[in-house]
């Protein structure tokens, strides 16, 4: 379910705006990213298990949080990282 060491840091690469960029809401975004969809593979089998689905909704709120935050401070980069995720129709 969760995200392993070798896919956050392929993540964190392919999303970092410089070298070390860790926190930024690209990244952060990319990152919960996949732990969304993870945990929706996990729902197919599990749907009964309403602890993670309390956690997955937390995610998306977070998610939604940062994704508004982005659109606010730079359109562009919101574009950008909406389009490389798959987020919009």
């Amino acid at each position: 379910m969760s995200v392993t060491a070798e896919r956050k840091t392929e993540i964190i690469q392919d999303n970092a705006r410089e070298k070390g960029d860790t926190g930024s809401p690209e990244v952060q975004v990319a990152i919960l990213t996949e732990r969304i969809v993870n945990l929706t593979e996990h729902f197919k089998g599990h749907q009964k298990d309403n602890h993670s689905r309390r956690g997955l909704l937390q995610m998306v709120n977070k998610r939604r949080s940062l994704l508004d935050y982005l659109k606010k401070k730079d359109v562009a980069r919101y574009n950008a990282l909406i389009s490389k995720l798959g987020l919009r129709k």
